[in-house]
């Protein structure tokens, strides 16, 4: 029986940009680190826009993500406390861009962010969230391959289903070859416009395709969201009553309820 006081981790994961990966890690990440849960974000994209979000400068990124698996830097030692209570991260530079071709050459290519991990003391954390690029690379496949779970952000706009297939069909590869244990968190509609028909529309189809992993919670399009990052805090922080952080607080309810179910 899985054990509910492990460390989950969780694949932010969709590999079409600006569906609201960087947001959900983030903004989920501050709603989870408030109920009194102790997140670590993992910033898994050469953009490094997660780290940026929390204000951490690129002179302070001492050690990356991309040290953690390829320079076999302690985990402890990459780690960066935000401005958040409960809430650290592993930043990202471009120096990550270079990592899908130097895994690449790599026997055990798949599993590095894994054995990270392993080898790691991550007891002190309830979540730890991987911010995913927006790509079916191998730094995705290591998120997936060291992840008990994926989250897929799903934007409510056309063709989102479409772009979900090839997703699906990569954590069934990932299952069948490295992490049989490996599961759908969740699917959560981002950047939801319920005065929108096509909004309804794809939440309409996605419940229908499938069923219960969609959240209930839906991720409204909320300038607050967009402008957070600017000031280098979550939108939780940043306006702590706006639409998106709300809808952001219901989805960690969900989540934690998810939890528990898993166990």
């Amino acid at each position: 029986m899985p054990d509910s006081t492990r460390t989950r981790i969780i694949a932010v994961a969709n590999q079409k940009g600006g569906v609201g990966k960087t947001t959900t890690a983030i903004n989920l990440g501050a709603a989870l680190a408030e109920t009194g849960q102790c997140v670590l974000i993992l910033d898994f994209d050469p953009q490094g826009n997660a780290s940026t979000g929390f204000g951490i400068e690129r002179h302070d990124r001492t050690y990356t993500t991309y040290d953690l698996i390829l320079e076999q830097t302690p985990l402890a030692e990459a780690v960066v406390e935000t401005g958040v209570q409960n809430l650290s991260i592993v930043p990202a530079t471009m120096d990550l861009s270079s990592a899908d071709i130097e895994l690449g050459i790599n026997e055990n290519r798949a599993f590095m962010l894994k054995d990270a991990l392993t080898a790691a003391d991550t007891e002190a954390f309830t979540f730890i969230l991987i911010d995913c690029p927006p790509s079916l690379n191998l730094l995705t496949i290591n998120a997936m391959v060291a992840a008990d779970a994926v989250l897929i952000p799903l934007q409510a706009e056309f063709f989102a289903l479409e772009g979900l297939s090839q997703l699906m069909l990569t954590i069934r590869k990932v299952r069948q070859t490295a992490n049989p244990t490996l599961r759908i968190e969740g699917v959560v509609l981002t950047m939801y416009d319920r005065r929108n028909n096509l909004s309804c529309q794809v939440e309409d189809d996605a419940r229908e395709t499938l069923g219960e992993l969609v959240y209930q919670t839906r991720i409204p399009r909320n300038v607050r969201l967009s402008e957070a990052p600017s000031y280098a805090m979550p939108a939780l922080q940043y306006d702590t009553m706006s639409s998106g952080s709300i809808a952001y607080r219901v989805l960690a309810k969900e989540v934690l309820a998810r939890r528990l179910q898993a166990a």
